[in-house]
């Protein structure tokens, strides 16, 4: 199956009917199709069969099934070392890292993968469930503009403010200036792709009163790390002073209780988890490009839209390798080809709206008083 990209049909419709789920509460039209897809066709990336779209993801065979194991960052590529067990980094590392995996069981591959921070998953270890809805504090109708702080990076995250953005949130993009989201480097596209109209804001979160006023006056919080991150610093949604109608979208890899809640996940080994792969002769192969992750963006923004007509007040938790599941039976059959997403301004730089920001919060918490 490498070659052009192409969706299958059926997923496309499924998550069709999602985006009309939004477009029913807001007025914005969506094709499912160019944001599920879209990456790809931006970048002119191809289906590579057991090796993912964008390159950092691996279908590898144990010796029971199959795992997949990402190496997107230069923190998991020098753990590859550790975790096949040798004192220096081989010169083919995925070539080793196949070799170790077709040596032992996919579970315990994965778990020394986990173990190690590298993202992992055996092929359909999860399960599908809903978005968790959990009730926060008083709700309201929500004003105009919504405010969104968007906390997280990457894709998924990222994709829902840019939805909620389009229909028409003031979204402020919230970076460390010393760890901005990865995909400030590039490809550019794709970053301006999914923030583009979102003020840019730098914060210190060791030094944490700028983050917290402005979590303290959002209507929207969507949160992208492990759940711990925040945690372990009070400024998760129990730490933040109430605010009626607030609603706090927390995405995660594999959800958020016991060990799920501490691992890391990537868009196309979350997608393996949840079994959305597809089949050739010789076993699975990638669907689409990192599809988890524009699948639960997609779902995400669709759940804060449903819950902000409710009145808000509510903590959504929702995991990508659960939203995997759930696309499962729509597999197979006819193909769909992706359209290049429309081309539009640039992303603000980072930091660039800083004094913007500042102001807007300085506003409401006068509001507030």
């Amino acid at each position: 199956m490498d070659g052009v990209l192409s969706l299958p049909a059926a997923l496309c419709t499924r998550a069709q009917r999602q985006a009309a789920d939004f477009t029913a509460r807001t007025g914005v039209a969506l094709d499912a199709t160019e944001l599920v897809g879209g990456r790809a066709a931006l970048l002119g990336l191809a289906a590579r069969g057991r090796t993912s779209a964008g390159g950092a993801t691996r279908l590898l065979r144990s010796t029971d099934t199959w795992c997949a194991v990402t190496l997107s960052r230069p923190d998991d590529i020098d753990a590859v070392a550790a975790l096949i067990q040798v004192d220096t980094m081989p010169s083919d590392y995925w070539a080793a890292v196949r070799g170790w995996v077709a040596h032992r069981s996919a579970a315990d591959a994965v778990a020394r993968a986990q173990l190690l921070g590298i993202p992992a998953a055996v092929l359909g270890e999860a399960q599908f469930a809903p978005p968790r809805v959990v009730p926060l504090g008083p709700r309201r109708a929500p004003g105009a503009p919504l405010l969104v702080a968007d906390l997280s990076s990457m894709w998924a995250g990222p994709l829902c403010g840019q939805l909620l953005h389009r229909a028409g949130a003031t979204v402020v993009k919230v970076e460390s200036p010393a760890r901005p989201d990865g995909t400030r480097r590039g490809p550019t596209p794709f970053f301006d792709w999914m923030n583009r109209g979102k003020l840019s804001y730098t914060v210190d979160f060791d030094d944490d009163a700028d983050i917290r006023a402005l979590l303290s006056v959002a209507d929207v919080v969507i949160e992208g790390s492990r759940p711990a991150a925040l945690h372990r610093r009070r400024l998760g949604p129990s730490d933040i002073a109430a605010r009626a109608g607030r609603v706090w979208l927390r995405i995660t890899g594999y959800g958020t209780e016991g060990d799920a809640a501490a691992r890391v996940a990537f868009g196309d080994d979350a997608a393996v988890a949840g079994g959305l792969v597809e089949y050739d002769a010789a076993g699975p192969v990638f669907v689409g490009d990192a599809i988890a992750d524009p699948l639960t963006g997609l779902h995400a923004a669709a759940a804060v839209a449903d819950s902000l007509a409710r009145g808000g007040g509510e903590l959504i938790e929702i995991s990508m390798a659960a939203t995997a599941v759930g696309y499962v039976p729509f597999l197979g059959g006819a193909r769909r080809e992706p359209a290049i997403p429309q081309d539009g301004p640039a992303a603000s730089r980072l930091g660039y709206d800083n004094a913007a920001v500042r102001s807007l919060v300085t506003e409401r918490l006068s509001l507030t008083c």
